[in-house]
């Protein structure tokens, strides 16, 4: 798939996994075009709520080929704001902004130790109080899967720090030494979240 479709979809992932119900059109249309096989639909299909099941799929998309995002898009002929959505991003430039990814994070001065130091217990606290709505995104790039969400989310269904705090947690045991400040920033860019919440996170 397309760097830049596959940046679309990552950016909006919170919104399509609200808009869409996956099972009546799409994923049955993307497997006529030989896009899923059958044991991705299962899996999509398994998935206990439609928002579980679009993220799901969501996931699978970009590793289907140069046809995936073409085939998504005839397949939203039920859902077409949600298509016109995707085309408006499509033709929106990136703008001057402070640039591409890897400057924007040069431009938010950390030295070189920082950057390559994993967040402790009480920073990843302080974190998680800070993302706000955009968290699924946030952990989602970083590599959690949908399932892993949910397991999260279902452990502290009365506490929302505590579903992303356990994400987080989860995320910096799967990756180890790889779970790094700078791995951090460029998921909280490539989800429009600035880095500066990390700002008090690591004083």
């Amino acid at each position: 798939m397309d760097p830049l479709h596959k940046a679309v979809l990552r950016k909006l992932r919170v919104y399509l996994s609200g808009e869409l119900l996956v099972s009546d059109s799409i994923v049955p249309f993307l497997f006529q075009e030989e896009v899923l096989t059958g044991a991705q639909v299962e899996d999509i299909e398994s998935q206990p709520t439609n928002r579980l099941k679009t993220l799901r799929l969501l996931d699978l998309l970009p590793t289907r080929g140069p046809r995936a995002f073409p085939s998504f898009l005839r397949a939203l002929e039920d859902f077409s704001w949600v298509r016109d959505r995707l085309l408006l991003e499509l033709q929106t430039p990136p703008g001057p902004g402070p640039g591409p990814g890897p400057s924007s994070t040069d431009s938010w001065q950390l030295p070189a130790s920082v950057l390559q130091r994993v967040l402790s217990d009480r920073e990843l606290s302080r974190l998680a109080s800070r993302l706000g709505a955009e968290w699924e995104s946030v952990l989602m790039d970083l590599g959690l899967s949908a399932e892993a969400l949910f397991r999260c989310r279902a452990d502290h269904a009365l506490s929302a720090h505590g579903t992303v705090l356990a994400a987080l947690v989860q995320w910096r045991r799967s990756e180890g030494r790889r779970a790094t400040v700078q791995r951090l920033i460029q998921s909280l860019q490539a989800t429009d979240v600035h880095p500066s919440v990390l700002q008090d996170v690591l004083l």
